[in-house]
């Protein structure tokens, strides 16, 4: 399967995980159940665990830990009989209900955990899944020096790299305030200019430049990639996303210049897949 193949298999994904989620309430009372109905099943349990700790944290607008590959194993099935199995007699009533309890809830299981970043966009306004850890590599890559975070919605990564000592400013037109929750809850204050403003007017007064989880096809990313490298000194540009896939604009990714170095490895330490969305944090020159 070739790139454009595979950003249109993702694009449909999320399209449909977008007109099938739940509301949120249900999602998390529906989660919160599984939890109870899957109980004695590690592999599944510690999956569910994950999201509703995020989701715990996030409520009392603490960043979340970094979540594993939210996907149910291949032989999950196979696992669930073989236990029911070794529970219940062949022919055993509550064996066979057991069974088509569990059974029967696994696609809905399954759904629900691919399509939580289509949560945590809706009830939180969070695109790229900034956990604690993250921001603390990232705190330790920024080191003192005076940073900017263009078009930081409800200002995730601002706040966490606040909340570990470092100076930002955080930055977004709010845009999107009108379509989804991006904007209308900021962690932080969040001063209204567009990508493009917030460098015209502090770019040559920053090192760093954070831009997380570009809109899709625009050339926000761009534009702006040309106007930082017209600063008048060199900054480090960080950009967390899918490249060449759910973020940003082709033109973007095809003339962006990437620094391999075990800094931007150590950004990427505690960054993880989670999802089908490959995204990942870059440092762009």
């Amino acid at each position: 399967m070739n790139p454009k193949q595979l950003k249109k298999l993702k694009k449909r994904a999320r399209q449909h995980q977008a007109s099938t989620t739940s509301q949120p309430t249900d999602y998390i009372a529906a989660m919160t159940a599984y939890q109870t109905l899957f109980a004695d099943y590690p592999t599944i349990k510690v999956l569910i665990n994950n999201v509703l700790q995020a989701d715990r944290l996030l409520k009392h607008g603490l960043l979340p830990q970094t979540l594993p590959h939210l996907l149910l194993p291949d032989d999950t099935q196979d696992v669930i009989f073989q236990r029911i199995n070794a529970q219940f007699p062949v022919g055993d009533p509550e064996g066979d209900r057991l069974w088509d309890q569990l059974s029967t809830a696994l696609p809905d299981l399954d759904e629900k955990l691919r399509s939580f970043r289509d949560y945590l966009e809706t009830e939180y306004g969070m695109w790229a899944y900034i956990s604690a850890p993250f921001v603390k590599d990232l705190a330790d890559f920024v080191d003192g020096r005076p940073a900017l975070e263009v078009m930081a919605g409800n200002g995730y990564v601002s706040k966490g790299l606040q909340d570990n000592g470092q100076t930002v400013i955080a930055t977004d037109s709010k845009d999107w305030t009108a379509e989804n929750e991006t904007g209308r809850h900021p962690v932080t204050d969040i001063e209204p200019l567009s990508a493009s403003e917030a460098v015209a007017k502090y770019g040559n007064q920053v090192a760093v430049i954070i831009m997380a989880w570009s809109p899709d096809g625009l050339t926000i990313d761009w534009d702006l990639l040309r106007q930082i490298r017209a600063l008048d000194h060199p900054v480090d540009f960080v950009v967390i996303g899918e490249r060449n896939g759910a973020t940003g604009s082709k033109l973007f990714w095809q003339n962006a210049e990437f620094v391999d170095s075990p800094a931007v490895k150590a950004l990427n330490a505690h960054y993880f897949q989670f999802d089908l969305i490959a995204d990942h944090v870059y440092l762009v020159k």
